[in-house]
């Protein structure tokens, strides 16, 4: 299939959704961007037409999901990748957390994905294909200690990827994985302030694999988990 001519971004108001919308956008794509929380000032600023913005979308309710993806869609006129980057981390241990920390990172790093991709499919199928590229992590190949719940639904993310893949590969639509490393945005250096963040992979870079994979050049390419670690 050609390069996208639009496309749409979940947690795009977060520094790697931001970095993601970007990139598109300085290629000359129609991004939709989504985001759980209202669409802050910069993107006010850096996003007007033809984009389009959605803030107070919860991608964790089907219904919502489908209605933001049909408001891209109309304003676009169709869409041709899904970027799923909606999600969020908690570093907790086992004996002095709680069970609802694991439900809380399924739903916003596996369940968020899973339906947002089920949103988009009628429209990537209706468009002839197109992409679908999960954000997973680095991490699920091996948690840490208190990195259990989120290295555990970051690895259902992968098997999400892989199973998505293996549907979907009979109608021209490819469905990848990036896993980032520790990304270097001012959240990490806050909570990290003495690691060396010179060797946290950039959002650029992550947003650079993400732009292949929904490029011609990787329409070869599914079912792929691309590790994006910098120095780290």
């Amino acid at each position: 299939m050609p390069e996208p001519s639009a496309v749409v971004v979940t947690g795009a108001f977060g520094a790697l959704g931001a970095a993601v919308a970007r990139r598109f956008a300085a290629r000359g794509v129609r991004v939709g961007l989504l985001g759980r929380e209202p669409p802050p000032a910069w993107a006010n600023q850096e996003f007007g037409a033809p984009h389009v913005l959605l803030g107070g979308v919860d991608l964790t309710v089907q219904q919502a999901a489908s209605v933001a993806l049909q408001t891209v869609a109309a304003a676009t006129g169709g869409f041709q990748a899904l970027v799923n980057v909606a999600g969020g981390f908690r570093w907790e241990t086992l004996a002095d957390g709680d069970v609802a920390t694991w439900e809380l990172m399924f739903a916003m790093n596996l369940k968020t994905a899973v339906i947002a991709s089920r949103a988009a499919l009628p429209h990537l199928i209706a468009a002839g294909g197109g992409r679908i590229i999960n954000i997973g992590a680095g991490a699920a190949a091996r948690a840490g200690a208190g990195m259990g719940a989120y290295a555990a639904s970051k690895a259902g993310v992968e098997r999400l990827t892989e199973a998505l893949a293996a549907e979907l590969r009979d109608r021209n639509v490819t469905v990848n994985a990036v896993l980032p490393g520790t990304i270097d945005t001012p959240a990490n250096r806050t909570a990290m302030p003495q690691a060396d963040a010179s060797r946290w992979v950039e959002p650029d870079a992550v947003a650079d694999v993400v732009l292949f994979l929904a490029s011609d050049a990787a329409r070869a390419v599914t079912g792929a988990a691309i590790r994006v670690f910098g120095r780290g």
